[in-house]
């Protein structure tokens, strides 16, 4: 669990662009080489503690590769009484 306000705003914006990226037909292996970019971004710019980034990896990567974060909801048909 993640508990620095910091690490919260960015996994935040990652998991927001993950799904936007989902949804624009990338996949799997696109949404890592994004997230290894972000990570080597924030080790560089060290905003981060590399334990808060190591974190933010495995929440991240734990999000990656739950499908049911890019599952697409189903509308509901509406039944037509008349």
């Amino acid at each position: 669990m993640l508990t620095d306000t910091q690490t919260i705003r960015h996994y935040q914006k990652l998991t927001d662009s993950l799904v936007e990226m989902w949804n624009r037909g990338y996949r799997y292996d696109d949404l890592r080489l994004f997230l290894d970019g972000y990570l080597a971004a924030l080790r560089h710019s060290k905003s981060l503690e590399p334990y808060h980034i190591h974190r933010l990896e495995e929440e991240t990567t734990r999000y990656i590769y739950d499908p049911s974060n890019f599952e697409m909801p189903l509308p509901q048909v509406e039944v037509d009484y008349y």
